[in-house]
């Protein structure tokens, strides 16, 4: 079969498939692109052929930012349980540069996501052209190559007869579960365009099987040794809980054993919020029950967590002397962390066997009271946050008022800044899939973007994007796609005037909240402590397409709010808040930012005395089992 480098790669991908538990979907799902120099002539001619020729296994989208449709893509795929995901073009230069940021979130987070950047000619007959990044060292070097430490896997096709291979050890890759993450396949603009005679068994349909490997029986033994020995055990359920399926063996086992269960970032709805083993959130951005569990635990068993420094408060959190760690990990490099017995395997299959291994063990019945107790004191302090108050709108009260009018089938996304934080705390899960932040990369931008690809993946869903002033200056073109495409989002706008959360740590280091308030600056003090910015979110809003709603009030919020569901179109309701304002329940988990040991300003002496006493009680968790 004759075509071009370009036209068998995107044949090739509309017949890959992925399959777990006999259930088959579409891996590339479609393909996301903005076109130029470098790709326009290839990938593009090739996407577009296709549409032209009825194939209806390679849908285009036309994005408005490289790193948003990364983004997008990566939000599909973690809705559809890594099962699926899209690929994403771009011309050469900036185009390419721009998807780095994407690619590290994708790998950070274990997601996958297929990146094609088109590159320099392989020839190089007419170098350097235009975008074209000189390097005196070699002449192989391209800004592509900023794509290689973000990658798992990282390839550049300079002959067509390098693509099939590359093609497969691409699908190896995404399918992967311990593996997986950004697969960047380099095209020089050339290559693209030049034909070859292709076998006709690289375009038949493959399915790719994604494995359930169950554990090793001595390590399995291992595990259920040290957990029969545990008399105050703690789970702490990852996000690999919910990519393997395991929400049920996890709530089955959580229930049985009495163990209780707290979930990360990424785990939270591992388990709905009335179940009785549920004790809420853990680490910096953590429940007090968790965290009160977690800091006497003597065994704790991580579920699909990968232990970032926010789970553990910095590794300051398990502060029991003998506290041992059993993880529950499909990749080795996340079951070795804290000196872990690992049980190498499937989330779900390793459940199952664990339960099988303790078919009596339970823990006592004044350890499960204890956890029920400590519970409904922190769901009595979520409850006093949301409640309304007196005073201007909250941050967690306008969360309360979402959380209230979300169903178990909706979804809510954000990513960086103080609201993940405060959605951690607060939001109450209602279904595995209902909770959707980006943390792992905790990457301002995503918010918009990755709830284009949580629509995409579930359209009946209603997707309601909590963002902040800082992040929607950063990305918020995405909302023209949104309207092109007549996917609907409920975008709620918190406007602050000003980054809350970087703000907020300012203070606690000494600095302040230096540089962090949308301000004139002054020309008597030359500092940015003049007049607001007169910067309208709303009108900018509106002016890219969207339906907008204002609201001051609590009660405004709630109005809006079911205006906004009831809407056909994207709505954006946009809301003022206090900056600094009353935060969300305390907990006294520590992070690990360092303090200037030297600083001659009246707060910083002081920010690194704390600094100095909070650092004394990391732990390094070497010992092992």
């Amino acid at each position: 079969m004759r075509l071009t480098v370009a036209q068998a790669t995107i044949r090739f991908l509309a017949n890959q498939y992925s399959e777990r538990d006999g259930q088959r979907h579409r891996l590339i799902a479609g393909c996301f692109g903005i076109f130029g120099h470098g790709n326009v002539a290839g990938l593009g001619q090739a996407l577009r052929q296709a549409e032209l020729d009825g194939d209806p296994g390679m849908t285009y989208y036309q994005c408005r930012n490289e790193q948003a449709m990364v983004h997008t893509a990566v939000a599909y795929a973690r809705m559809t349980a890594r099962m699926s995901t899209f690929a994403c073009t771009t011309s050469i230069g900036p185009g390419a540069t721009n998807l780095v940021t994407g690619a590290a979130l994708a790998t950070v987070n274990r997601l996958p996501v297929l990146l094609l950047p088109g590159d320099i000619f392989a020839t190089r007959v007419a170098s350097p052209v235009l975008q074209e990044l000189e390097d005196s060292r070699s002449y192989d070097v391209s800004v592509n190559d900023t794509l290689r430490p973000v990658s798992r896997f990282w390839d550049r096709i300079n002959r067509p007869e390098q693509l099939p291979a590359a093609l497969l050890a691409a699908m190896r890759v995404l399918t992967d579960p311990a593996e997986t993450g950004a697969v960047t396949l380099a095209m020089p603009q050339d290559v693209q365009a030049e034909a070859y005679d292709w076998p006709d068994e690289l375009f038949t349909e493959r399915t790719w099987h994604v494995p359930r490997p169950v554990p090793e029986p001595a390590a399995l033994a291992r595990a259920a040794q040290a957990l029969r020995g545990a008399r105050r055990p703690l789970i702490v359920a990852g996000g690999g809980v919910t990519y393997s399926d395991a929400n049920d063996e996890l709530a089955s086992f959580a229930r049985r054993t009495g163990i209780p269960v707290a979930e990360t970032q990424a785990g939270r709805g591992a388990l709905p919020h009335d179940h009785p083993c549920a004790v809420g959130p853990i680490g910096v951005t953590g429940s007090t029950a968790a965290n009160a569990l977690a800091a006497e635990a003597d065994v704790v068993l991580g579920i699909g967590t990968r232990y970032s420094d926010f789970t553990t408060a910095s590794r300051s959190l398990f502060a029991e002397p003998s506290v041992r760690f059993v993880n529950l990990n499909v990749a080795a490099f996340d079951a070795a962390k804290l000196g872990a017995v690992s049980v190498v395997a499937d989330a779900r299959e390793g459940l199952r066997a664990l339960d099988a291994a303790l078919p009596r063990w339970q823990v006592s019945e004044e350890r499960r009271k204890l956890a029920v107790t400590l519970t409904r004191r922190w769901d009595d302090a979520v409850d006093e946050a949301r409640r309304p108050g007196p005073g201007p709108l909250t941050q967690s009260q306008l969360i309360g008022a979402v959380n209230d009018a979300a169903r178990p089938a909706d979804v809510v996304v954000c990513a960086a800044g103080s609201m993940p934080g405060d959605l951690h705390k607060l939001w109450r899960p209602a279904s595995p899939r209902q909770y959707h932040v980006e943390y792992g990369y905790s990457c301002m931008g995503y918010e918009i973007a990755g709830g284009l690809g949580v629509k995409l993946a579930q359209p009946d869903a209603e997707v309601f994007v909590l963002v902040g002033d800082g992040s929607y200056l950063m990305m918020a073109q995405e909302l023209v796609t949104a309207v092109a495409e007549g996917l609907k989002l409920v975008v709620v706008l918190v406007d602050n005037r000003g980054y809350a959360s970087i703000g907020a740590l300012s203070e606690q280091v000494g600095g302040a909240r230096f540089g962090t308030v949308y301000r004139y600056r002054d020309p008597a003090s030359g500092r940015f402590d003049g007049q607001p910015l007169p910067v309208d979110l709303a009108a900018n809003a509106a002016s890219l397409g969207a339906d907008v709603l204002t609201a001051d009030t609590l009660d405004e919020v709630r109005a809006a709010l079911v205006k906004a569901r009831a809407a056909a179109t994207t709505t954006v309701v946009h809301v003022r808040t206090e900056l600094g304002g009353p935060g969300s329940p305390a907990n006294d988990a520590w992070w690990d930012v360092p303090v200037a040991a030297v600083s001659t300003t009246p707060d910083g002496p002081p920010a690194r005395q704390r600094y100095v006493e909070r650092k004394a009680t990391q732990r390094g968790h070497w010992s092992g089992l």
